[in-house]
């Protein structure tokens, strides 16, 4: 064989080898496109030759457990702009600038951006909308959307929370139940050419967007506006840092009320509704344009301090509320009772320390006392013994049991855990005396108003609960949130004993200021020095109430708070307990509970009520000196009155039963007797 034979056969061999290498190649490129890659590319192509307009769903709605609706929507519009179909961008920007109030720039910069899809303006009005349809300008779509409204501005704020621009949840359970609330969004799909301009015979299909479901709320939006206008008048009054209350049911653990002043409009979330260096003012005129020119920096930070939910964000000494839990193990234990003797001289002797533990009334000491006696008067050597009594290992183990130093588990954004010692090992002497009568532990006023709805209830923590329930559309449930019985930490006997306590704390003791004729409220002061920077802060105090009504068979608990009042006074029995007892009296009105007279308050309640004279067809001087000597006020229909005027009418007529010091209304004729 020649040698030209031998190269051409390896040339055709090799020839062979490669095309047989080139078509494996093939194959397997062709195998992974088709089989491997198949589902990815066609995804692909479609999204070439389609394009699509997300539909936002309707945000589910809040309401109150009376059906009170607190969150809505508002169903406006979004407009829309494909640049591939924009035939005159100038005339369409010009168009656009008119209608909805834009920079005719901003718009031109909008519609020529190199995108499938741009957002033009969201949330316009539907009469807004209409104008720009019969427009016809192409490229142009409007789409139905739906905006965020709270049908009571500021009621609940801290509560219900508030959504972003893309109506996700931000704050409160519209955060924590932000993926029950906000739906499926559906799609608007359109077929388009390379160029991405719609083809005029494409498919166009519409996929509808799911809805977000109904979140039925523990709040009673009747309570919740007691509690919002007590805390302000309690903000303004006392001209504090802020004002917090809360009110629960003890026997379910669902929360009525949960008020914060200052708080912030929900509907306009970014602007502050008071004046931020003097909280109990609003803002003027002039302040509201600073505020407004202010950089985003230092106005985020005020903003972010409004929302900020006290009662579940905050930690705090409790003081002497917290003698309530010492009271409770106490009786637990069997190491005091309600006739148990104590003195008191003013210092606690039975510790060491560097600087000398002291009673509140030093300078006064309450003597010799029963231990009921010492509750009343809130007496710190009283508690400083009850402490001993217990020891470091039981009264450790009962701030855990109470839900001390661990979220209670509340569906609401940013709650802590509030402060107590690691392990019982740290707890020395020194500090089983101050934690007793509420001092050196920190805690939330959520934990704390949890604790004493368990006293309230007869012995069982409870889980407070914020959300009742979740339905749909039709009202059909959907999810409900049981009521949870977390564990049993004291005994019906000790509950008893310390609701009878509790309530001589109002009725005798440094409570009186609590006080409701017929309620038997029952509660407990506090005055507690602010820690700051891990110190004490000199002037800084924190006056607060805890209050339970009726004592006999408590429907509610209610704590109120008021963080650095500057007004002269700082004391809770002074300035706490007196809006413990207006919320309590409403709340309890509202609730239609018959109040429970005692024989004395019935007598004081005898002696208050009077029967209207009839002073018709009398001078204005004769009827005036009557009802005058019977306690009884009078205004006139008339400003003009003379002494001979007479009364030809009155109101209340003669007969009825009114309080002493009633107004009133006497009508008088003009003419005067001769």
């Amino acid at each position: 064989m020649n040698i030209a034979n031998v190269t051409t056969r390896k040339r055709i061999f090799i020839m062979l080898v490669v095309a047989i290498v080139v078509f494996v190649l093939l194959v397997g490129r062709l195998s992974q496109i088709q089989i491997l890659d198949g589902d990815k590319l066609r995804n692909e192509a479609l999204e070439q030759w389609t394009k699509d307009i997300p539909v936002r769903p309707k945000r589910g709605t809040i309401y109150d457990r009376n059906g009170k609706v607190m969150a809505t929507n508002i169903n406006l519009d979004t407009v829309w702009c494909r640049p591939a179909d924009i035939t005159n961008p100038k005339k369409t920007a010009s168009v656009l600038s008119q209608l909805l109030e834009m920079d005719e720039e901003k718009i031109y910069k909008l519609i020529t951006k190199r995108q499938s899809l741009v957002e033009i303006k969201r949330w316009i009005e539907k009469d807004i909308s209409n104008k720009i349809r019969k427009q016809y300008l192409k490229g142009i779509e409007i789409v139905d959307d739906n905006k965020r409204y709270y049908t009571y501005g500021q009621i609940a704020s801290h509560i219900i929370g508030h959504t972003d621009s893309d109506n996700k949840g931000q704050y409160g359970v519209e955060r924590t139940y932000n993926k029950e609330l906000e739906g499926v969004s559906g799609r608007w799909i359109k077929t388009v050419d390379a160029k991405q301009k719609e083809l005029p015979y494409g498919n166009e299909r519409l996929y509808e967007a799911k809805n977000g479901q109904n979140l039925v709320l523990t709040l009673d939006e009747t309570i919740q506006h007691f509690a919002e206008k007590a805390a302000y008048e309690a903000l303004v009054k006392n001209k504090a840092k802020h004002a917090s209350i809360i009110i629960m049911d003890p026997k379910t653990g669902d929360i009525l009320a949960m008020a914060t002043k200052p708080d912030y409009n929900l509907n306009d979330k970014n602007t502050l509704q008071y004046n931020p260096e003097s909280p109990w003012e609003l803002l003027t005129e002039d302040q509201k344009e600073v505020w407004d020119n202010k950089p985003w920096v230092d106005k985020s930070k005020q903003i972010f301090d409004a929302w900020r939910n006290f009662p579940v964000n905050d930690n705090y000494e409790p003081g002497s509320t917290f003698k309530i839990i010492t009271a409770a193990a106490g009786l637990e234990e069997g190491v005091v009772s309600k006739d148990s003797r104590f003195h008191c001289d003013g210092f606690v002797r039975q510790v060491k320390s560097y600087k000398p533990i002291k009673c509140w009334r030093y300078y006064n000491p309450h003597g010799s006392q029963t231990f009921l006696e010492g509750v009343q008067n809130s007496c710190n050597e009283v508690f400083v013994e009850v402490g001993l009594r217990i020891g470091a290992k039981k009264m450790y183990d009962y701030i855990k049991a109470f839900g001390f130093g661990k979220k209670t588990g509340i569906k609401l954004t940013g709650e802590q855990s509030g402060i107590i010692p690691a392990d019982v090992k740290y707890i020395k002497e020194i500090n089983l005396a101050t934690i007793s009568f509420g001092q050196g532990i920190a805690v939330t006023p959520i934990q704390l108003l949890t604790a004493v709805s368990a006293i309230a209830n007869g012995g069982n923590l409870m889980k407070p609960r914020i959300v009742k329930e979740i339905v749909d559309d039709e009202g059909n449930l959907i999810k409900e949130n049981k009521t949870k019985v977390v564990r049993r930490v004291v005994s019906e006997k000790t509950s008893k004993t310390l609701l009878e306590i509790l309530e001589s704390v109002v009725s005798v003791g440094t409570g009186k200021k609590a006080y409701v004729k017929g309620y038997h409220v029952g509660g407990k002061t506090g005055t507690a020095q602010k820690v700051i920077d891990g110190r004490y802060a000199q002037g800084r105090y924190i006056a607060s109430f805890m209050a339970v009504a009726p004592a006999y068979d408590p429907q509610i608990c209610a704590l109120i708070i008021i963080d650095e009042p500057t007004n002269g006074i700082y004391y809770g029995g002074q300035i706490a307990a007196p809006v413990a007892g207006a919320v309590v009296e409403d709340t309890l009105k509202y609730l239609n509970l018959k109040p429970r007279y005692t024989e004395e308050e019935l007598n004081s309640i005898e002696k208050n009520n009077l029967k209207v004279p009839d002073v018709r067809n009398k001078t204005i001087t004769e009827a005036g000196k009557m009802l005058s000597s019977m306690g009884l006020k009078y205004n006139t229909d008339i400003v003009d009155v003379k002494k001979g005027d007479i009364v030809i009418d009155q109101y209340p007529l003669p007969g009825t039963t009114v309080k002493k010091g009633h107004l009133m209304e006497l009508y008088i004729n003009g003419k005067q007797v001769n």
